[in-house]
C-alpha cells in the first residue's frame, strides 16, 4: 500500500479528507495544541484516515532556533537535541498525548541540521530513547548525517529512517517506509519553492514502488505540495 499526503492541511480540511488518506500534522511542532482542537480534527476525519504528527520542537530544537518565534511556549536551555532532561521528557509526553488523541500512526522526530553526527548527540539519543514511552511508531529525519551514522541510529533505536526518495534509499529494517519531499536542493540548502516535474514524480514513483515494503507514506512539503501530491497520486 502506498499513501500520499502533505505536511499540513494544504486545503480546507473537508476537501483534504476527500482528496487524501493521510496527513502529517505540522502545528504540533510549533505549538502545544488544545485537546479540543485535536479531537475536532479526529472526529472530522474518515474512519480509515491516517494521521502522523510532528514532535514538538522542545524535543528537537535548541532555544536559539528561529522556529521558537512561532511557539506559544518559552524555551529554556534544557530543550532540544533529544537531551534526556525533564523538560524534553515533558514535551515528549505532551506530543505522545496529542498523537493518542488523534489516534495517530506515527510521530515524526525531525532533527535540525545543527544536530551533528557526534558522540554527544548519539549519547543524548540513547538517554532519550531508553526512557520514553513509545506505543506509536517513531520516524526520524536526520539531516547531514552519513549513511553509516543514519543506519546505526535507526537500528540502535528501532525507528523509521525518513528520507527523500530522490536522495537515497531508506536504511532501516521493518515493513514501513516514510518519505518527505521538501523540494530541490542547492549547495546544501532546501529550495521549498520548487514544483516537481513530471520526470521527477515518475522517478519518485519508480523508486517508491521498487523499495516498497508493506506500506509506504509519501508527504510533500514544498510550496506547491497540494498540486504535486495530487499529480503524484494520479501517477501511481
Amino acid at each position: 500500500m502506498i499513501f500520499v499526503g502533505t505536511c499540513g492541511f494544504c486545503e480546507a480540511r473537508k476537501r483534504y479528507f476527500q482528496n487524501f488518506k493521510t496527513v502529517e500534522i505540522q502545528q504540533t511542532f510549533y505549538r502545544i495544541l488544545k485537546e479540543k482542537t485535536l479531537k475536532k480534527w479526529q472526529s472530522e476525519a474518515p474512519e480509515d484516515f491516517i494521521f502522523s504528527i510532528k514532535a514538538f520542537q522542545g524535543i528537537t530544537h535548541p532555544a536559539n532556533s528561529p522556529t521558537w518565534k512561532r511557539s506559544n511556549v518559552k524555551p529554556s536551555r534544557d530543550v532540544g537535541f533529544l537531551k534526556p532532561t525533564n523538560e524534553v521528557f515533558k514535551y515528549w509526553e505532551i506530543t505522545l498525548n496529542e498523537a493518542r488523541i488523534l489516534n495517530a500512526s506515527f510521530i515524526l522526530i525531525q532533527l535540525p541540521k545543527s544536530f551533528k553526527e557526534t558522540e554527544e548527540n548519539f549519547a543524548n539519543a540513547e538517554g532519550f530513547f531508553s526512557k520514553i514511552s513509545r506505543d506509536i511508531e517513531i520516524a526520524v529525519e536526520l539531516r547531514g548525517w552519513s549513511e553509516k551514522g543514519i543506519k546505526k541510529f535507526v537500528r540502535e533505536f528501532d525507528v523509521i529512517d525518513v528520507t527523500d526518495p530522490l536522495a537515497r534509499k531508506p536504511l532501516h529494517k521493518g515493513n514501513i517506509n516514510y518519505y518527505r519531499l521538501h523540494g530541490a536542493y542547492e549547495n546544501g540548502r532546501i529550495i521549498y519553492k520548487h514544483k516537481y516535474t513530471d520526470e521527477e514524480l515518475e522517478k519518485i514513483a519508480e523508486r517508491v514502488k521498487e523499495w516498497n515494503k508493506k506500506e509506504s507514506y509519501i508527504y510533500f512539503n514544498n510550496v506547491y505540495m497540494c498540486d504535486d501530491a495530487k499529480r503524484f497520486k494520479r501517477l501511481i
